[in-house]
């Protein structure tokens, strides 16, 4: 008589992520998993891509923004450095933008962080596998994009002026450093961060900084 189940392969997991508490909790949330082993850990994009040539993992974890090589030029040298090494996206960022380039790239999973206690687990199993997985607010953010994209018009077109203000604030200046950047007065800075919100139709600063990564006018 056949059996009912069947023993699974183990999963060799390289952890890939600039924070260590972020490690710490993937590593700790892995542990108790049958069959999932994680066998390195590694706070940059060049350290992963070593470490995936050295270890050979049946999987990889990978963080989008990480310093100097971010993931998603990561996961492009790891496809070429290993094949046979499956590649998980898990980041913050849900846009589209950031979802194609790393599957572009050679992903074949998306989870986002928030989601990354449940659905880390059934990412690891799906590629290894062989398929591919997208966590439910990753897949569930692209249908409202592409909802948008077909639907109205998109939001009104930044001048040069206001797109060199945006970028500045995306990384993180404040009006005063802007201003002398850019030789123009804190009121007028002012007024251009307040146009841009209006045309745009956000309502803060983090909401200005990931619309300027989704739209490519700053970068990781």
């Amino acid at each position: 008589m056949a059996t009912t189940t069947q023993q699974q392969a183990p999963i060799d997991v390289v952890l890939a992520d600039d924070h260590r508490l972020v490690r710490e909790a993937l590593r700790a949330a892995l542990a108790h998993v049958p069959q999932i082993h994680v066998v390195a850990e590694v706070g940059d994009g060049e350290a992963a891509v070593d470490c995936v040539r050295e270890l050979r993992p049946g999987v990889v974890v990978l963080d989008i923004a990480m310093p100097g090589l971010n993931g998603i030029e990561a996961a492009a040298r790891i496809r070429k450095a290993c094949e046979s090494t499956r590649i998980v996206a898990l980041s913050a960022y849900s846009d589209k933008r950031f979802v194609t380039e790393m599957l572009r790239a050679g992903a074949s999973a998306y989870v986002s962080k928030a989601a990354a206690g449940t659905e880390l687990v059934g990412a690891i199993r799906a590629v290894a596998a062989g398929g591919s997985y997208l966590s439910p607010d990753v897949a569930g953010a692209l249908v409202a994009e592409m909802r948008n994209a077909s639907g109205e018009e998109g939001p009104a077109r930044l001048g040069r002026r206001e797109r060199e203000v945006l970028r500045l604030i995306a990384e993180g200046l404040r009006s005063a450093a802007i201003a002398e950047q850019l030789h123009i007065a804190v009121a007028t800075v002012e007024a251009h961060r307040r146009n841009i919100m209006r045309k745009l139709g956000l309502h803060s600063v983090a909401e200005l900084t990931k619309y300027a990564l989704r739209e490519g006018i700053v970068s990781l």
